[in-house]
């Protein structure tokens, strides 16, 4: 009886001291601490190793870093009894010079689950005995231990709380990773140097603070920044790979911590292999927030916004130069249905519009192809190949021909080839659509920037949507004067006129011709333009041939030679892509991320032109904004520095640095003024737009 009593009388005071007295090593405490006045028995019961450091010191996570160590716990127990692992909540980051190490600044509980077996004594206290080692560090680092104990009752049913723990325990939990929701899809990429995840999950893009810390010691540089895009529908994350980083692993697993208005969530995310767009925008901290990354994001617009741009950019597609050659062709095309049936009318405009559509839609899924390939390419892309130049530049020049009258292939000269051309007048409508995107493609008109940056970073439906709506705007005013008569009124009637105008249309696609060997030029050099100029003479004379009475057969034969001829000269070595560029020769400096943050570490700043020699909207802005005097004055006076990044041939890095500002085609022009982040300038320049953004 006596021994029962004593017993109790133990046990009742053991249950209001769980706790044991807390241990001062340099620079911080160590305690171990239960949540429970008891353990329960057949049951899990949580205990915490408590350390708190002092104010500008650390202590570790799991993965430490650059440098450091983590925690580690090695537990006495009684038999039967277990100990889990270290629960670690989410961390923060340490950045420590050039090192950038994951840890808490703060009291922190390392929570661990004390399994206790169900034949335990309910009348026997349990030992709890650890020793605890840790790296605390500030500008230098100790490393620390201490022996901790408990003992605790054991109790069947359950235990009470401990009002002086429950507290702390609560928000230990809260800083615990969340599993990954059910809906979250996430994958990454191991690719040029950098490790890219994929997260598709809504409601991301409200977060203020976005970082990911791995799991993995040795897989990304964790002093590198975290460059991020957030949209609606998910992130894209970017990295720099480890220099110790061997293998990609099967999965890549860490925690993604999400900051809004002072509330810090934290989930684990487990990623698989997988096809990644590339991310290199820096996401900046909010105002008054202390984050290691300063990195800004690069938002991006939502379907409806998206498919709205798109749809306006396609329709200001038709006030740009490019697209004039051949929207002369459609000019006529409507002169000559000027008195014909609305019936008619509306047919042909039906047909130009699906030329249009289907052609940006099939241009969209080439070019996600290539990209799903891992290839880095953008609007425009096929101009950056030298064959595709020479054999566009043949094609402008036989339409040319055509309409200057050496050769009558009948009402529906629009269409590509004789066999097109011999078809009815709405397959000239449909081809005519077709030519007119491939020709617009060295133009970026304002809100097809955005709108494709968006596209090309959405499931394959989503781009296909938004692409076929910029074929939809650059069909659109033709679409209207098809179905609308009083529109159709304004156009002029069919006449003996319409052969001169004809004929006078001829020479836009002379000058698209004059301008595409130019571009070939600065491509692939000088020897194949001299090829390539053959194979228009080639051209020319299978045309005259072709257009003679009683030569049909001989102009055939020629016009197969001339097409040997141009294999021939687009097979040739000499159009290889020479990477030499004029603005590689000019006075401005050429583009590198590099040499972005070189100069900027000086204070200086920094004007960034993306363009390419193909790009006509580019070299409208470079005659007309960026070379004029008061620009060059004021760059002068402002100590601007200017580097080009010339995208005229294929360059991934381009391709990527377009992508970090949503951006998916040039032009581009960012302003990086002294000491602040990037501004993104229109896509149509004006000197004092230029001079404007110069100014805080």
């Amino acid at each position: 009886m006596i021994r029962l009593l004593f017993a109790a009388l133990l046990t009742a005071f053991i249950s209001r001291a769980p706790a044991a007295e807390p241990e001062n090593r340099p620079h911080v405490r160590a305690e171990l601490v239960a949540e429970t006045t008891a353990l329960l028995r057949g049951g899990d019961s949580l205990v915490a190793l408590k350390l708190a450091p002092e104010p500008g010191w650390h202590t570790y996570w799991r993965n430490p870093g650059d440098s450091g160590l983590s925690t580690k716990l090695n537990w006495t127990l009684p038999a039967g009894v277990s100990a889990g692992p270290i629960q670690w909540p989410a961390p923060h980051r340490a950045p420590l010079g050039e090192l950038t190490n994951y840890g808490y600044d703060d009291e922190t509980l390392h929570l661990v689950s004390i399994a206790v077996p169900a034949n335990w004594p309910l009348n026997r206290p349990l030992p709890l005995r650890v020793l605890a080692k840790w790296l605390v560090c500030k500008d230098v680092c100790i490393p620390g231990e201490a022996e901790l104990g408990l003992n605790l009752p054991v109790v069947a049913g359950s235990a009470d709380l401990d009002p002086a723990q429950a507290a702390a325990f609560e928000r230990a939990r809260a800083a615990l990773p969340e599993p990954m929701p059910a809906g979250w899809q996430a994958r990454y990429q191991v690719a040029d140097g950098a490790l890219s995840l994929a997260l598709n999950a809504t409601g991301l893009e409200k977060a203020e603070v976005i970082e990911f810390f791995p799991y993995a010691n040795d897989l990304v540089n964790h002093a590198a920044p975290q460059k991020l895009a957030v949209d609606a529908q998910g992130l894209r994350l970017s990295q720099g790979l480890s220099s110790y980083f061997l293998e990609a692993p099967a999965q890549v697993e860490g925690v993604l911590v999400l900051e809004q208005g002072g509330q810090r969530r934290a989930y684990e995310l487990s990623a698989s292999a997988g096809t990644v767009a590339p991310v290199l925008a820096e996401r900046a901290p909010p105002a008054g927030a202390a984050t290691a990354t300063g990195n800004t994001v690069a938002k991006t617009p939502g379907l409806l916004p998206a498919l709205l741009f798109a749809l306006l950019g396609g329709l200001i597609l038709n006030l740009m130069p490019c697209v004039f050659p051949v929207l002369s062709l459609k000019a006529l095309s409507l002169a000559q249905h000027a008195g014909h049936a609305r019936a008619k009318q509306r047919a042909s405009a039906l047909a130009y519009t699906a030329g249009t559509v289907l052609s940006c839609v099939l241009a969209a899924g080439v070019l996600l192809a290539l990209r799903a390939g891992g290839e880095a390419l953008g609007w425009g892309f096929q101009l950056q190949s030298p064959t595709f130049i020479a054999a566009l530049a043949y094609l402008m020049f036989a339409l040319g021909l055509s309409m200057s009258g050496l050769l009558e292939i009948g009402t529906s000269w629009m269409g590509v080839g004789s066999g097109l051309a011999s078809k009815s007048g709405l397959t000239g409508s449909f081809f005519t659509g077709v030519l007119a995107v491939v020709v617009a493609s060295p133009c970026t008109a304002p809100f097809m920037g955005s709108a494709l940056g968006y596209a090309v970073t959405q499931p394959v439906p989503v781009a296909l949507l938004v692409f076929a709506a910029l074929g939809l705007g650059l069909a659109l005013p033709f679409l209207l004067i098809g179905y609308f008569p009083r529109l159709a009124r304004m156009l002029p009637r069919p006449g003996a006129w319409m052969l001169t105008f004809k004929q006078a249309m001829a020479f836009p696609l002379y000058l698209t011709v004059a301008w595409l060997l130019w571009v070939l030029t600065r491509q692939a050099g000088a020897d194949a333009l001299g090829l390539t100029a053959c194979g228009l003479v080639a051209v020319a004379l299978a045309v005259w041939l072709l257009g003679r009475p009683g030569r049909k057969l001989a102009g055939t034969l020629i016009a197969a030679l001339a097409l040997l001829a141009a294999g021939h000269v687009l097979a040739s070595p000499l159009l290889r892509v020479q990477t030499a560029t004029a603005s590689a020769a000019s006075a401005k400096e050429a583009w590198s991320p590099e040499r972005v943050a070189a100069l900027r570490a000086e204070g200086r700043t920094v004007f960034v032109d993306f363009t390419a020699d193909w790009c006509i909207t580019c070299k409208v802005n470079e005659r007309g904004a960026l070379a004029s005097e008061r620009v060059r004055q004021a760059f002068a006076e402002a100590g601007v520095v200017t580097l080009v990044a010339d995208w005229t041939t294929s360059d991934p890095r381009i391709t990527q640095a377009l992508a970090e500002f949503g951006r998916n085609g040039v032009p581009l022009y960012l302003l990086y003024p002294q000491g602040g982040e990037p501004r993104v300038l229109p896509q149509i320049l004006s000197p004092q737009i230029v001079i404007d953004a110069l100014q805080p």
